[in-house]
């Protein structure tokens, strides 16, 4: 452990389990529509505990239900451009006959909180509110200004909260050139005096999109050579069963060649097969950012056994890579062929920045105080965030919710994933990190 923080909890670190469960219990799942009314009791909740420390938050709601928080923390210099720490309070669904423990419940067990939300991105909401109450009631102010946001929709896309909040309210961001927020800064334990945490700095671009394909409807039993069903299943099995080309983006292969060399061992992107056994549980996370995808996510088609359609459509949700997304729709529609009609339901860019300058080194710093085999990689996301959309502002984002994870845990499987859960004391180490993170950013 760093140097010693005798005589008090540590940034809030008592404090963040509670914060967490609470969260949790509040049930913001993001069915993809127009109904959040968990995102707004979300966001009550935030703003009662920003407010009991002398904050000001205000609520935002782009609809009835959809609603985020924001609030400013003056820093010991405001004439600083700002940093943005920014989360979502929404949720995927979570079916609780599923799960070990109820997914809604917040329960502690097995030195776990479980949870939906516990990993994405609950955990790092909570560590953010618990550094900011112990801070804000010790009179510690940061260095600079910064912005909180806890947003809605993340999880469709962020039309209701990020998105909403940059085109309607983009003053709320004035002077802010930074943020950090989900996936990353976790830990990979490479060996027993060498531990890296991956902070993101790129993330795939999206086109989640609906396929159509229009025939000729007409009776089960008589023979009919323009199904539409037929032709539409067979673009998608080719999309489906299709190898993408690898493409090694600037990020990914910094990321290899700072595994590498804390491997003793080259990695090679081209040998996929040979380089993810090198990875173990990180292995999904990273095989990913290697290629665009386009993975098929539903299908749809008549209304009667006997009845051949006269249309069917699928969804895909296709990701591209930084500087590939013109290659991608080429390949796609290659792939599908000219039958098959394409739109998009939801489309946003692919993001990437350098790992460098004063942020990262503050990263770099906090991490190494709290765990002293640290070593900040960056990576690149397979998904997507909110930094997207903050992004058109101009700020610089990365993925940084700092835990430090036991080599056992499927980190990868946490995310929208039955029984997810984080550790209690990567929580708490969470909020250390974040702490001194804060006092050098």
């Amino acid at each position: 452990m760093g140097e010693s923080n005798a005589g008090r909890a540590v940034a809030g670190e008592d404090e963040v389990v509670d914060l967490c469960r609470d969260l949790i219990r509040i049930d913001t799942s993001n069915y993809g529509d127009h109904s959040g009314p968990g995102e707004r009791a979300a966001a009550e909740y935030v703003a009662e505990k920003l407010s009991e420390v002398g904050l000001e938050p205000r609520i935002f709601e782009s609809h009835p239900g959809r609603a985020s928080t924001v609030a400013r923390i003056e820093g010991e210099d405001p004439s600083r451009p700002a940093l943005l720490i920014h989360g979502h309070t929404d949720v995927v669904p979570a079916n609780a006959d599923d799960w070990t423990h109820h997914p809604f419940a917040g329960e502690i067990a097995d030195g776990c909180l479980w949870g939906r939300g516990a990993v994405d991105m609950k955990d790092m909401d909570a560590m953010t509110l618990a550094v900011v109450r112990d801070r804000m009631r010790s009179g510690r102010k940061p260095p600079r200004d910064i912005v909180l946001a806890f947003l809605a929709d993340e999880e469709a896309g962020g039309t209701y909260g990020a998105r909403h909040l940059v085109d309607k309210h983009p003053g709320l961001f004035e002077g802010v050139t930074e943020a950090i927020s989900e996936v990353g800064g976790f830990s990979f334990t490479v060996r027993e005096d060498l531990r890296l945490y991956l902070v993101q700095t790129a993330e795939k671009g999206m086109h989640w999109m609906r396929l159509t394909v229009e025939g000729t409807a007409g009776h089960g039993s008589m023979t009919n050579t323009d199904n539409a069903i037929t032709e539409l299943s067979e673009a998608v099995a080719r999309l489906g069963r299709h190898t993408w080309p690898v493409r090694a983006t600037k990020t990914v292969r910094a990321f290899l060649d700072e595994l590498s060399d804390a491997l003793g061992t080259p990695l090679d992107p081209e040998d996929m097969e040979a380089t993810l056994v090198k990875l173990g549980g990180i292995a999904k996370m990273v095989g990913t950012t290697l290629r665009n995808s386009a993975a098929p996510t539903m299908l749809g088609a008549g209304y009667k056994v006997n009845v051949i359609p006269g249309e069917a459509t699928a969804h895909v949700d296709g990701r591209f890579l930084p500087g590939y997304e013109d290659e991608f729709l080429a390949d796609l529609d290659r792939l599908l062929g000219p039958r098959v009609r394409r739109e998009d339901v939801h489309a946003d860019k692919a993001v990437e920045t350098t790992f460098d300058g004063a942020l990262v080194e503050a990263m770099q710093t906090a991490l190494s105080a709290e765990d002293p085999i640290a070593r900040a990689v960056p990576y690149m996301l397979s998904g997507g965030t909110d930094a997207k959309s903050f992004d058109d502002l101009g700020i610089r984002g990365f993925g940084f919710a700092p835990l430090q994870l036991p080599p056992e845990l499927d980190f990868a499987g946490m995310f929208h994933g039955v029984d997810e859960r984080v550790p209690v004391d990567g929580l708490k180490f969470g909020a250390r990190v974040l702490d001194r993170f804060i006092d050098h950013c």
